[in-house]
């Protein structure tokens, strides 16, 4: 029979996971004495999976919030029909692998046809590359409201890359100060920024002028509303809810 299950975090749990203990299935926390499991980079069948052997033990968990939205299901069957289901399949593959045994390779013949032939025509075209330069970007990220620095309490560990360069830059907890080498488009007027954290994330198309670009160095902060950051990870106690009988 199949259960279907959603999941749910009800009173999310304030404590940051990157702080506590890590340990084989999660990390332990100092704070209610725990082991927290993290579910977070786990695939649907293995949550399923865990979900079927805890049997609705209470456990604190790390999940992201995705994962709050999906629909997970599992078997659940008898020890004793397990049982027959590998007896009848153990008898099946016995039975098949004396009848391949018994049967008589048949020769087959393939005949060879000419393959159609096409005439293949020349398509000309131009394409015309674009520069690509390096600049300097220097600034502070910084709230909307407040005009200041994000909460580093809040938002921890944030870092920033723009135009998907390999190289993560951290930005300063305490000033918002970030300073970042990127590569635009000489044409360009926008670049886009994505700030990562230990919980949040956001990605975003940012103005700028080619006047303000002096000597390969521009000087812009970037400033984004608290809201914008999207929440990535969700921690506590975990709630499963059956769908269905």
């Amino acid at each position: 029979m199949k259960k279907k299950f959603t999941l749910e975090i009800a009173s999310p749990c304030s404590e940051n996971f990157d702080k506590m203990i890590p340990n084989s299935s999660g990390s332990f926390c100092d704070s209610c004495m725990k082991n927290v499991i993290d579910l977070s980079g786990k695939t649907n069948s293995e949550v399923a999976r865990f979900v079927a052997e805890i049997k609705d033990k209470n456990i604190c968990a790390r999940l992201k919030v995705t994962q709050l939205e999906e629909e997970f299901q599992y078997n659940e069957t008898s020890r004793i029909n397990n049982f027959k289901y590998a007896a009848v399949a153990a008898s099946v593959l016995i039975t098949s692998n004396i009848a391949a045994q018994e049967k008589t390779p048949v020769k087959t013949e393939i005949a060879c046809t000419k393959p159609n032939s096409y005439t293949l025509g020349k398509v000309a075209y131009s394409q015309v590359a674009e520069k690509e330069i390096l600049i300097t970007i220097k600034g502070k990220l910084l709230e909307a409201k407040t005009n200041r620095p994000l909460n580093k309490e809040t938002y921890p560990n944030l870092n920033l890359t723009i135009n998907g360069s390999q190289n993560a830059v951290k930005i300063n907890p305490d000033t918002g100060d970030f300073s970042i080498v990127a590569q635009v488009l000489e044409s360009s007027k926008t670049f886009m920024v994505t700030i990562t954290g230990s919980d949040y994330y956001l990605s975003k198309e940012i103005a700028f002028t080619k006047k303000a670009v002096k000597g390969s160095k521009l000087n812009q902060n970037i400033i984004i509303a608290a809201e914008e950051l999207t929440k990535i990870y969700i921690a506590g106690g975990l709630g499963i809810n059956y769908n269905g009988k």
